[in-house]
């Protein structure tokens, strides 16, 4: 029997803490190691800026791609609990891999952590998103408290793995990442015992677009699925946009701050990686203010959809890249540029970033029907993959492109464009997309809209 505050709807449900604690623990491992990647490579295995941003192209988007094969794995035939260890022991051999010197076991460390993370990501955040199934106006505001574990990860990682690997030793760093990962798998055996039964419970014989829905007599119920569909997809393809220009943090940026930044505080040089902190640091301080800052404008009605929220997000992330382009003068000039001008670049950054990321999460949580969740929310993942390799490509171009500030101008370029289309493609299905947000009847209206193929192929 539930407690009575547990029933009232200002209060979160119960299990929040554990699972993230969990992510907690399970993004210190990815984001220590992802601040070391792109620098081991350049400055202990002697790569070039572009060999290194092909192998992290290739890492990231594919560990953003096995969620896609993960989600539909265990749609299918595997528990959320049993998926989520299975994840959870693949990144923890991935990372032991890692702290061995040989090549071969690198690239075996980065496959393992990538297959692992196929598993885990997707349904960690899909059993997140079903705690609040009685209380679904908390959802968005649960989904930017479950983002702060993710950026307190974010923040740590960085700073022991960054320290450890550039000041002692590189392998040392990556076993670091790992024993975080091995905490987390502890952290989520004891926590996810207080969990409630229902965000267990899946539907039987479940699959992705089902196509026996169609012989129904109900067909508004597959129009309305087909719609929801179609939003999922629209977010999620101008997600890519957004990712390509912010992951620039752990390739181009991070060679930018070991290149071209004064890194001297009170007589010490601050390692390169550690300014991979800075970004979920402000995702610590900012984000329980615009939590509240949304839950305050749902009460009186003024809170932003989803959309808007995007277009936001695509507007200040050009913002910091605008900032980025003067950085870019001042160093081409041959003189270290200040650190303050990366801390702006990185504030700005973390202003987009929650418009987006967790607002998407919340989104795809929220709107996919229950038969497809884990796939949706693979889908999700699969978009962000299309991003992160269009970064590590991209990044390699930072010194070849013309000049830097050519190269860093066309990431503004690309996030106020996508901001102007996504708003147009709003203000052009504005009714329906509204009605759809509001759970009414969307007549499949939206679900013209030429993302559609994209998602049913």
């Amino acid at each position: 029997m539930e407690k009575p505050n547990e029933n009232k709807l200002d209060s979160h449900p119960k299990g929040i803490s554990s699972l993230f604690l969990t992510e907690t623990w399970e993004r210190l491992s990815y984001y220590g190691m992802r601040a070391l990647l792109v620098l081991y490579l350049v400055k202990s295995l002697g790569f070039t800026d572009k060999d290194a941003g092909t192998v992290y192209a290739y890492y990231t988007s594919f560990v953003y791609l096995t969620p896609v094969i993960g989600g539909y794995i265990t749609d299918r035939y595997l528990s959320y609990r049993f998926s989520i260890y299975l994840g959870s022991i693949l990144m923890l051999c991935g990372h032991i891999s890692l702290a061995f010197s040989d090549l071969h076991y690198f690239y075996l460390g980065l496959c393992l952590v990538a297959i692992g993370n196929g598993f885990f990501k997707p349904n960690i955040s899909t059993l997140f998103g079903r705690l609040y199934k009685e209380k679904p106006n908390l959802r968005e505001s649960g989904f930017t408290i479950f983002y702060m574990g993710i950026n307190l990860g974010g923040l740590l990682g960085p700073i022991i793995a960054g320290s450890l690997g550039e000041k002692v030793d590189w392998h040392l760093g990556f076993l670091s990442a790992g024993i975080g990962m091995a905490i987390g798998i502890v952290v989520f055996y004891f926590g996810s015992k207080s969990l409630p039964s229902y965000v267990w419970e899946k539907e039987k014989n479940s699959q992705f677009f089902d196509t026996t829905t169609y012989a129904t007599s109900d067909r508004q119920l597959t129009k309305d699925t087909i719609s929801k569909v179609s939003l999922i997809g629209l977010l999620s393809f101008f997600s890519i946009f957004f990712w390509m220009a912010f992951e620039q943090m752990g390739t181009s940026l991070n060679l930018f701050a070991l290149r071209h930044t004064d890194r001297q505080l009170f007589g010490m040089e601050i390692p390169a990686s550690l300014l991979q902190s800075l970004n979920p640091l402000m995702i610590l301080v900012f984000g329980p203010v615009l939590s509240a800052f949304w839950i305050r404008l749902s009460k009186s009605n003024r809170n932003p959809n989803p959309i808007l929220k995007f277009v936001f997000s695509l507007f200040l992330l050009g913002i910091g890249f605008l900032i980025m382009v003067f950085a870019a003068k001042e160093a081409e000039s041959g003189i270290l540029v200040s650190i303050l001008f990366l801390v702006s670049v990185y504030f700005w950054n973390t202003l987009s970033e929650l418009c987006l990321s967790p607002v998407g999460l919340s989104f795809v949580s929220k709107m996919a029907p229950v038969k497809f969740a884990s796939v949706l929310m693979g889908f999700w993942f699969l978009c962000t993959a299309f991003g992160h390799y269009a970064a590590g490509i991209l990044s390699g171009y930072q010194r070849e492109w013309g000049s830097m500030v050519q190269f860093y101008g066309i990431f503004v370029i690309i996030s106020w464009a996508a901001a102007v289309l996504l708003y147009t493609i709003y203000f052009w299905k504005q009714k329906s997309i509204l009605s759809l947000l509001e759970g009414k009847d969307t007549n499949s209206e939206i679900a013209g809209l030429p993302i559609r193929a994209s998602i049913e192929s």
